[in-house]
């Protein structure tokens, strides 16, 4: 199969994301979710009128003139406290105690607040120190929110804020985009897990912990994750077990063309359609993306660095759309050095965005490799250049994309 262009790719790819799917969950489990239905107010907020300040309701016209000097005396006729049921009644020369938060009692229309006031050891009358107007220190009913105004709006990202504002209306529950289901797996005999002891030619796998973390990260759940040694019958029975449980199957490895890089064959003998296997880009030229009826496949490369990139490239964005995101896109910023181009080939390398005198710049990594995935620690971004004939050099445009969990500085 031919190798096909970076757009091409993507639009194979997108061509074959089915409709995602919904769940109701409780709102104690949405955080990080992205919402799937509107939610609206099912009552006004303040549900009522009441007190913005401890103190005392009145009726504004018996304060007028009040002052320090010339106090006036109404007399204390109950106490409102929040969740009291309202049926204090205040009328001419009359006052309640009222705490914040407590309903307003029937015939009053303002708060004298506790400073303004003799206090609350006055037995049945209390003196007022300052003349109120109407409405004065009231929240009146419904001036945050009416009665079925739109809250939160279907595919916002659910943080603390919307979990608050969802309890605060009295949602239990709500319908979130479902968590697609990943397996991932890679292939060698050289594979250990971190933790143990390396033997000669021996290397930990790092690809598995770093795709967890970025599904994660991008709203997906890990199901099943394995190493596999180079043995095509326990892949099959790993790929059984997958295709029956998860919506999408990532591997690291196996997919280019040495002696043991099985993996492509071992799916097309199950079953799955290839779409594509080799991408003109660097790093990453062996990429492999296929489907069945139940999953989409990921082949990524082996290599650290083109695993990570090749990942954030065309798996990042399946998962934002599964998960009912809104897209990230890549974003222009102004070259500080040269950055070397690819006849044929898109570029992608690690590097650093930062904002100075009101423009984005950017660098790349000084380490190149496709092996160096340290070239990712002190990176914001990933810097996609398509083909050219020449180098792009100090004060040209590039292009961006960042990494959702970094900061622009």
């Amino acid at each position: 199969m031919a190798m096909i262009s970076v757009a091409e790719a993507h639009k194979i790819i997108d061509d074959q994301i089915t409709g995602v799917t919904r769940e109701r969950v409780s709102i104690n489990d949405t955080g990080g979710r992205v919402l799937a239905a509107e939610i609206v107010a099912s009552f006004p907020q303040p549900r009522f009128d009441n007190s913005a300040m401890d103190g005392f309701a009145v009726q504004a016209s018996n304060t007028k003139g009040a002052s320090k000097n010339s106090p006036v005396a109404l007399k204390m006729v109950g106490v409102v406290s929040a969740g009291s049921p309202g049926d204090v009644v205040v009328g001419t020369g009359q006052c309640a105690q009222c705490m914040t938060g407590a309903p307003i009692p029937q015939g009053a229309d303002a708060i004298v607040i506790v400073e303004d006031s003799s206090g609350y050891e006055s037995g049945a009358k209390v003196q007022m120190y300052t003349e109120v107007q109407e409405g004065q220190h009231i929240r009146r009913e419904g001036e945050e929110i009416r009665s079925g105004d739109s809250l939160i709006n279907d595919g916002t990202y659910i943080t603390t804020a919307e979990i608050g504002t969802m309890a605060t209306f009295g949602y239990k529950d709500v319908q979130v985009y479902r968590k697609p289901r990943l397996a991932l797996f890679a292939t060698g005999d050289e594979l250990v897990e971190p933790g143990n002891d390396l033997l000669p030619g021996q290397i930990y796998n790092s690809n598995l912990y770093l795709f967890e973390d970025l599904a994660r990260r991008a709203g997906a759940k890990v199901v099943l994750k394995n190493v596999i040694k180079d043995d095509q019958d326990a892949l099959k029975t790993f790929l059984a077990d997958a295709f029956g449980t998860c919506d999408m199957v990532i591997s690291s490895g196996g997919v280019s063309m040495g002696r043991f890089d099985y993996v492509r064959d071992v799916l097309m003998e199950l079953g799955v359609k290839e779409h594509f296997w080799k991408v003109a880009q660097k790093p990453g030229r062996p990429l492999f993306f296929g489907s069945n009826s139940t999953a989409l496949i990921f082949g990524l490369p082996g290599n650290p660095v083109s695993a990570f990139i090749g990942f954030m490239e065309y798996v990042w964005p399946v998962l934002e759309s599964m998960t009912g995101q809104s897209r990230s896109s890549t974003i222009s910023a102004v070259l500080d050095e040269s950055f070397p181009l690819d006849a044929v080939k898109t570029r992608y390398l690690f590097g650093n965005t930062w904002s100075q005198d009101g423009q984005l710049i950017c660098a790349p990594s000084k380490k190149v490799g496709s092996h160096m995935l340290t070239s990712s620690l002190e990176a914001n971004c990933i810097i996609v250049a398509d083909p050219g004939d020449k180098p792009l050099t100090k004060g040209d445009q590039i292009r961006v994309r960042l990494l959702p969990w970094k900061t622009i500085t």
